[in-house]
């Protein structure tokens, strides 16, 4: 393996790739940790296996950032506040409900954060192309945090194909529909 050093163009194209990426991390994190938060009473069951994969998708953050430090690549703090921005926006579409959280709610977020770890398997997959030529990326550690994507997304798919059940289930999303009368 030779020691590639990126061009300042790719350095400033790679900054810009990463802290896109740091963007998303930071919106995934924040559903992650609202959709456990948000079904805690309801679907404790979900909240349980969403909880652990929140924290992963929070320490795959960190290790993206300590990444762009080695890389000598600077985190954008205003892509950070439009992460965060864009995640707290998404609470506020409508899905059916005004007042109230939808039933669809769950597994749309679910579908958000699947295809928010399979953007960041892309991510990891392009940093361990690199590592082939830039000795400041270590590919163990990406190989690492590929199969931990990997069994992120065979996770929220499993709880995915659950929630179709729970949300499309015949009479179920007219009851939860219905006012309580008790």
């Amino acid at each position: 393996m030779y020691d590639h050093r990126p061009t300042r163009t790719d350095t400033d194209l790679l900054g810009i790739y990463l802290n896109d990426h740091l963007a998303g991390a930071t919106l995934g994190t924040d559903r992650a940790r609202s959709l456990a938060e948000s079904e805690s009473e309801r679907d404790p069951a979900l909240a349980d296996a969403v909880r652990p994969i929140a924290e992963e998708i929070a320490e795959d953050r960190a290790d993206l950032v300590r990444i762009m430090r080695s890389l000598d690549i600077s985190v954008r703090r205003y892509k950070i506040v439009a992460g965060r921005l864009a995640e707290r926006a998404g609470r506020l579409k409508a899905n059916g409900r005004f007042v109230r959280r939808s039933p669809l709610a769950p597994m749309l977020e679910l579908e958000l954060l699947r295809i928010g770890v399979e953007g960041k398997s892309a991510l990891w997959r392009t940093l361990r192309r690199l590592a082939e030529t830039d000795s400041r990326l270590d590919p163990v550690h990406l190989d690492g945090l590929l199969g931990r994507a990997d069994r992120q997304q065979d996770t929220l798919e499993r709880l995915r194909l659950r929630q179709i059940t729970e949300t499309f289930q015949p009479g179920t999303a007219r009851a939860a529909s219905e006012p309580s009368h008790s």
